[in-house]
């Protein structure tokens, strides 16, 4: 396992992800800080036109900046409808200061009247760890399902209250937490991310 004395800075400021990368990352021997942590680094302009261009940015400038490894993902929705829109801007689909509840209500309404059929959707994270000298590594993971007609629950966060996996009638924010962060795209990231991880720590230690 990785040592107990390995730090760790997820970049983010999403009290939602640092909750479920705390989970996901149980059982590692990591101690995993946030940008809560180091509040005078300033926030990275998420510019790139892939989710890995994204993670990978906010990784490297987080690492240099604090002198330790750096964690980020960078995830979001892609609605086959819509040519993988919102995609990459997400978070800021129904504009930049817009909340998770309006951006959600942003794609129904581009969906009114659309059949079940052709609501195909799925998140996507890339999770992407960096050392302060520029390295990297990542990993993908999707979750698949379709959009509901309407938004429905109260757990999770960003576009859950949308999104219904395959196989389940539920959205995800319908979901406990538990089975949520077992079936999410962050998960399926993270169990690719975990398998290559201890290497890559190893390596800077030598």
């Amino acid at each position: 396992m990785v040592p107990e004395t390995t730090e760790m800075i997820l970049g983010t400021r999403n009290h939602g992800k640092i909750a479920e990368f705390r989970s996901l990352f149980k059982g590692m021997q990591i101690k995993l800080l946030s940008f809560y942590d180091f509040p005078d680094v300033p926030p990275v302009v998420e510019d790139g036109k892939t989710f890995e261009e994204n993670a990978a940015k906010k990784a490297k400038t987080i690492a240099k900046a604090t002198g330790r490894i750096a964690v980020s993902d960078d995830s979001g929705l892609e609605v086959d409808f819509l040519n993988a829109v919102p995609g990459v801007y997400s978070a800021r689909f129904a504009g930049e200061r817009a909340t998770d509840r309006e951006n959600a209500r942003k794609v129904l309404k581009m969906l009114d009247g659309v059949a079940w059929e052709e609501r195909s959707a799925r998140f996507v994270c890339v999770i992407c760890a960096a050392t302060p000298k520029g390295k990297t590594i990542s990993a993908e993971g999707t979750c698949a399902g379709t959009i509901s007609f309407e938004m429905r629950g109260s757990h999770g966060f960003g576009y859950d209250p949308i999104l219904v996996p395959d196989g389940y009638q539920m959205t995800m924010a319908e979901m406990e937490p538990e089975l949520k962060n077992s079936i999410s795209h962050r998960a399926d990231a993270m169990n690719k991310f975990r398998k290559v991880l201890k290497g890559f720590v190893q390596g800077q230690k030598k």
